[in-house]
């Protein structure tokens, strides 16, 4: 049974328990050798005259992580053949654990996920410890559970809860997992396996029910109930996610077997599944799963055996919108933080955003006003540098002005220690030219969020030259810390994600000057999976934000940088987005958008001072047409940057498009797939007419 790849354990103590453990560090993934492994121990255990009961464990304080997720891919491209519909749910859990003539019982620490958990829910009892978590979260992988837990959990929990679970992908502790009925009891850690052992032995002697899950009933609701909750948990999937197909398939296989038995559910189950893994939207967020791990590798960084700093002290400047996000995403991981600004004004402005940050997770719930009053308390305010004489980085977090950036700089030199890290949260200007006036520039680094920076997962970790590896491996860790996804990228206009969509809002000036429309642009994309299209998005930033930018890449990319006098005529109206309430939308007091007759006396002027006529072609633009001009431009910006170095490695710019603008994951392998459609000098729309 020794293997690789993972394998299970089985030992039979005296008490005729036979103990079975999964062993496949670092969380016991379920690879096919495992599941091979099992299904042997299992059986060997049914049939050892020496065993009464059996108790199913894992190694090293966790149960199951779940299926092997490497294991997708290879299906995918064939380098594996995948085992027939149903091998695991019916041959092994249903067929062997399940039906077994002696009694199994799951003991639970660490993490039951995914497969992981439908082991469990096939033994006739589990017990867990409290803190342990439980959960199928498959949806995210572009998949549906596929071991049997579409078919138990219903079971065990009810379907109404079942369906928050699957749906949501949320994991349960074993606190709430034994007040649902999902674990049997709880146990320390110290005690799970031999409380384990005494209920196997229990059931054995009928001093406890003998309960095969998929054969329970009386957590069903009544069929018509069941229905009612299947429609309306489809319509709630269709509105929240109208581009997926699989929450749609989990639900129909859960009233498959709710009305034609556990046994046609599981093969309906099965069947699902294997349909699931060969599609686009699996692969594209497997593809993502993986991406988003591999960032923090970073060639001759991370693999030179360097180790984090520890950073006890940080500093922000500027407490506007991002300085202000900042803040809050480093007191809310527990670092102390000077917050600076100009004068008391501004900086009492930039507390009370702070405030009204933390203010917000506690009327939803994310946050006890314990927490708030503890994290608020790491918050101090200054309006000069005396109290950065201890600090170990600072983040400026200023306005786009070069000069005030590079003064700014020259006098953290002064006052911050020699070891302090010196980021700024710039998200266009050269960080060469901001660190110019310094003698410090290998520590000199870019560290740009997102906004609302306490809410955006993306960190993008920016190095020059002369940045050293060791300010890398500590912001790499203050990332991580601060639980965002940190990408390197390297030192040019706009970085990675700014870089990669300028094109993003140009290419929609330019269809609509030549003749799209412009509501019908921001409909598509937003339909496609965007969280907005480009023209909500520029009203969001704002319009002086956009000009502030367009300029860094007009100066920079003049060859394929298309200016608009669109938003310069919006201004002189003092239209400036959603801030002003008048943008492209309008803008009630709830800053609801709507739709704005006017704007189109502006992009009729624009056309007139530019000499553009309408092209009757793009008036007339399909939805796919549309999607096409404008992210091809976008991907073929990723590929500059791809083939310029600014990126470490492709799946870096694919996690910067997801979590930095929002691009639908479940996209990328279309993303991906049109990558070498165009060559990197073709501007696609310019080609059009």
């Amino acid at each position: 049974m020794k293997s690789s790849k993972g394998r299970t354990t089985l030992e039979v103590g005296a008490d005729g328990v036979a103990i079975i453990t999964i062993i496949n560090p670092p969380v016991n993934s379920l690879s096919f050798d495992v599941l091979n492994s099992l299904k042997d121990s299992c059986e060997q255990a049914l049939g050892r005259d020496d065993v009464k009961a059996i108790v199913v464990t894992g190694a090293q304080g966790k149960f199951s992580g779940g299926f092997d997720i490497s294991a997708f891919g290879k299906i995918q491209d064939k380098s594996v053949t995948a085992p027939k519909p149903g091998f695991v749910s019916l041959e092994i859990l249903s067929d062997v654990l399940a039906a077994g003539k002696k009694p199994f019982v799951a003991a639970i620490d660490g993490l039951a996920l995914g497969g992981g958990l439908e082991v469990a829910l096939a033994c006739h009892a589990r017990i867990s410890t409290p803190n342990a978590q439980l959960g199928l979260p498959e949806l995210q992988l572009g998949v549906i559970p596929g071991f049997g837990g579409t078919q138990a959990l219903p079971r065990l929990v009810g379907i109404a809860k079942a369906l928050e679970m699957m749906l949501t992908s949320k994991p349960v502790k074993g606190e709430e997992a034994l007040s649902l009925c999902l674990v049997d009891a709880l146990a320390s850690p110290n005690e799970l396996v031999s409380t384990a052992r005494r209920w196997a032995l229990d059931i054995l002697e009928r001093k406890r029910p003998w309960v095969i899950t998929y054969y329970k009933t009386d957590k069903l609701e009544p069929l018509g109930e069941v229905r009612e909750m299947l429609k309306f948990a489809r319509d709630q999937v269709r509105k929240r996610a109208p581009n997926l197909k699989h929450p749609l398939v989990l639900i129909d296989v859960i009233e498959g077997g709710v009305i034609s038995g556990a046994r046609a559910g599981l093969l309906k189950e099965a069947e699902a599944f294997q349909g699931l893994v060969e599609s686009d939207t699996c692969r594209s967020l497997v593809h993502i799963f993986f991406a988003q791990r591999g960032t923090t590798k970073v060639p001759r960084v991370t693999d030179v055996g360097l180790k984090p700093r520890k950073i006890k002290k940080v500093a922000v400047l500027g407490g506007g919108l991002m300085g202000s996000g900042i803040a809050t995403a480093l007191i809310l991981s527990n670092y102390p933080v000077i917050l600076k600004e100009v004068n008391d004004m501004f900086l009492q402005s930039g507390i009370g955003r702070v405030k009204a940050n933390l203010q917000s997770r506690v009327k939803k719930g994310k946050m006890s006003q314990e927490k708030f009053e503890k994290a608020l308390s790491l918050l101090k305010g200054a309006v000069d540098y005396e109290n950065f004489r201890d600090v170990d980085m600072v983040i400026e977090a200023v306005i786009e002005n070069v000069s005030l950036k590079q003064q700014i700089f020259s006098d953290l030199e002064k006052f911050c220690p020699s070891h302090c890290i010196l980021a700024s949260n710039t998200s266009t200007i050269d960080l060469d030219l901001i660190g110019e006036k310094t003698r410090s520039q290998d520590r000199i680094i870019g560290a740009h969020f997102f906004s609302p920076a306490h809410v955006m997962p993306l960190l993008e970790i920016v190095r020059t030259q002369k940045t050293s590896p060791q300010v890398i491996i500590d912001l790499l860790d203050v990332g991580k810390k601060i639980k965002k996804t940190p990408v390197m990228v390297g030192n040019c206009t706009g970085f990675a994600v700014n870089r990669m969509f300028f094109p993003y809002t140009q290419a929609a000036f330019l269809l609509v000057e030549r003749g799209a429309a412009i509501y019908q642009i921001d409909r598509v994309i937003t339909k496609f999976g965007m969280p907005m299209g480009p023209f909500r998005l520029c009203d969001l930033v704002g319009f002086g934000v956009a000009i502030a930018t367009g300029g860094q890449f007009v100066l920079n990319f003049p060859e394929r940088t298309y200016k608009t006098m669109v938003i310069p005529l919006m201004q002189e109206d003092k239209r400036a987005g959603e801030s002003t309430r008048r943008g492209f939308y309008a803008y009630d007091e709830k800053r609801k958008a709507s739709p704005d007759p006017e704007i189109k006396k502006y992009i009729d002027k624009a056309r007139e001072i530019s000499g553009v006529t309408i092209d009757p072609k793009l008036t007339k633009l399909s939805d796919k047409d549309i999607v096409e001009m404008i992210f091809f431009p976008v991907v073929n910006e990723a590929c500059r940057v791809l083939a310029e170095g600014i990126a470490v490695k492709a799946s870096d710019l694919d996690i910067s498009a997801v979590m930095g603008m929002g691009f639908p994951p479940y996209r990328v392998q279309l993303w991906n797939r049109q990558s070498p459609a165009y060559k990197a000098n073709t501007d696609l729309l310019l080609a059009v007419s």
